[in-house]
């Protein structure tokens, strides 16, 4: 069974969206409270690899995408999940990836996600001169602009 349909069988009723890009690329819109879940399933039952997460300033949401390799079958899968812009707060996926402990420590402190019982969301890019509050990814960040 592919990558996908094995993703579709187990949790239909919770996908929100797929985008199929390329025959290698499919994103699957999630919400968050089903995080934890799919990263599970895939990471664990589909023998994923983490590859990455990324964090995008939409202007009217924030969003977040982790990036899963499923090497076997030659595909990137991509949960994506958006988030209220005023109160962006998620489960952090550190307690199911280890490997997504410092790139989500970067989207706190650039973009202002807050990662619920992350081991150590704090400070790891910008100086403690840097102002606290102040996010240099957002798109409506005046840091650092002439």
């Amino acid at each position: 069974m592919d990558t996908l349909e094995t993703i579709k069988k187990r949790f239909s009723d919770r996908i929100i969206n797929i985008k199929i890009h390329s025959d290698i690329r499919i994103y699957i819109e999630i919400d968050k409270k089903d995080l934890l879940d799919f990263a599970k399933f895939i990471f664990n039952d589909m023998d994923a690899r983490f590859i990455t997460a990324t964090g995008v300033d939409n202007l009217d949401s924030m969003e977040v995408l982790y990036h899963f390799s499923i090497d076997r079958e030659d595909v990137i899968v991509s949960l994506r999940v958006l988030l209220d812009r005023e109160d962006p707060v998620i489960e952090s996926l550190t307690p199911v990836v280890k490997g997504a402990l410092n790139i989500e420590k970067e989207m706190y402190e650039l973009l202002g996600i807050k990662f619920l019982n992350h081991p150590e969301l704090k400070r790891f890019l910008l100086t403690e001169e840097y102002p606290e509050g102040v996010f240099p990814l957002r798109k409506d960040s005046q840091k650092g602009k002439k």
